[in-house]
């Protein structure tokens, strides 16, 4: 257009390594406005850079997301995307940074790529877009996998986690711009916490610590920061995770898809108040 010139948002940190990750943070200086007076200050912000899921040399997804425990994120993506069935199948994983983003380097077996190419699922992602490049609405709403019953869960041990919860998340504290997904064991400790700018991205980074841990998904509970969206839903059953709890509302086709999966759903947890949508069986009184 006439009077349009092009530009080029720097996506990373003007020099970086291969192999090095880019900050997770950046200061920046903002003017605050409060009653009519303008204050400069300094303040934290979060960074996201665009990470391209590769495997076996082509890049099958990418995504805007948070440069932290990307091998965890590779792992978890793998499984709840149905890419791998289990994890001995990602047989090796490399983060390598280059100046227009991250690329995260998987290795599987040949007939798991060979159905991926199937899928014709080469994408360019909004913020943990967890639809963006699925070609049916049939594949949008297939369900998760059954989850077995698991530890019972008392509403007290959901409101430990809730207060150790806001403790925990170090990079929202810093920012406000990120969501976080916990593990929490049963009687409400929170175990590990993994944060994302995309609250998929997040989930995926906790189920690969659990994999990776060896954590058994039915001895707790998941909690999450952000609604209960439909592919958390999916991604936490396929992890085998028994109960989700967000702090937000969940979504009716989420619902659905706990009840069928055998999840146990909560949503709106705050304090000592929450609601179940499903399988309220498994939160004892």
């Amino acid at each position: 257009m006439d009077g349009m010139t092009d530009f080029r948002i720097d996506l990373l940190p003007a020099v970086t390594e291969e192999g090095v990750l880019p900050d997770t943070t950046r200061r920046v200086t903002v003017l605050r406005l409060d009653g009519g007076t303008g204050i400069s200050a300094e303040d934290m912000v979060v960074e996201e850079v665009p990470v391209a899921m590769a495997y076996n040399g082509i890049v099958h997804a990418v995504m805007l997301a948070t440069p932290r425990d990307l091998e965890d994120m590779a792992l978890g993506f793998s499984l709840s995307e149905n890419i791998i069935a289990t994890a001995d199948e990602l047989y090796e994983v490399a983060v390598v940074t280059g100046c227009d983003g991250v690329e995260v380097r998987m290795d599987i077996p040949l007939d798991r790529f060979m159905k991926l190419k199937g899928q014709r699922r080469s994408l360019a992602g909004r913020t943990g877009c967890g639809v963006c490049g699925v070609e049916s609405l049939q594949a949008m709403a297939r369900a998760g996998r059954p989850v077995s019953g698991g530890t019972p869960i008392t509403p007290a041990a959901v409101a430990r986690a809730l207060r150790l919860f806001g403790e925990e998340q170090a990079l929202h504290r810093l920012t406000g711009a990120v969501h976080g997904v916990a593990w929490a064991a049963a009687d409400g400790t929170i175990v590990a916490l993994r944060e994302d700018v995309g609250r998929h991205n997040a989930l995926d980074k906790l189920i690969g610590w659990l994999v990776s841990t060896g954590v058994d998904p039915a001895s707790g509970f998941a909690l999450t920061s952000s609604r209960a969206s439909y592919e958390m839903v999916q991604k936490a059953s396929r992890a085998g995770i028994g109960c989700l709890v967000a702090i937000s509302a969940p979504t009716g086709l989420a619902v659905r898809m706990a009840e069928a999966s055998g999840l146990t759903l909560a949503g709106f947890a705050r304090g000592n108040r929450l609601a179940v949508y499903t399988h309220g069986e498994r939160l004892a009184v």
